[in-house]
């Protein structure tokens, strides 16, 4: 497997499947090709035999410099619990670390359990919302009326990319 940067080509082959691996959920909205234009030194795919069966798309903001955020990241079911995303994670921690990033934001549906396991295992802290799905604090409306998420900050110190 090859881990390197999106290039704006590769958004034809994930968005094509992106619903598929979402399980049918429509998420291809979420994800438009601006990212894969603009966010190419912050995005990455894993390729097997020229096929995409993971991709991560993040940024570092403009408005706080200090800051980067993951957007979307999918992983080919085929694919999953092979340490993909960790792997896609760790490097995009390593990327933003080295551009003077000192924390690493994301978010998630109060409904994707997995997600949230995901994130905390990778030392992500859920913030503090103003409403809670089941147990879990989410900041409401985040993403429009109805669209609640989980906000996750993982601080990025000079120790916290060693190997524990």
């Amino acid at each position: 497997m090859n881990i390197r940067n999106a290039t704006e080509e590769d958004y034809a082959s994930v968005i094509s499947v992106i619903d598929d691996w979402w399980g049918g959920r429509h998420m291809a909205d979420m994800l438009p090709k601006l990212f894969f234009q603009h966010f190419q030194e912050t995005s990455l795919v894993v390729t097997e035999n020229d096929q995409i069966v993971a991709f991560l798309v993040g940024l570092v903001s403009q408005t706080h410099q200090e800051q980067a955020y993951i957007h979307f990241v999918g992983v080919h079911p085929d694919y999953r619990k092979r340490a993909l995303g960790q792997e896609l994670y760790e490097r995009f921690f390593e990327t933003v670390h080295e551009r003077g990033c000192t924390e690493v934001h994301a978010v998630t549906s109060p409904v994707n359990k997995g997600s949230i396991a995901f994130h905390t295992r990778m030392g992500f802290e859920i913030e503090p919302g103003d409403g809670e799905v089941d147990g879990v604090p989410v900041k409401t409306d985040y993403d429009g009326r109805g669209q609640s998420r989980v906000r996750f900050v993982r601080k990025l110190g000079p120790t916290s990319l060693d190997p524990e």
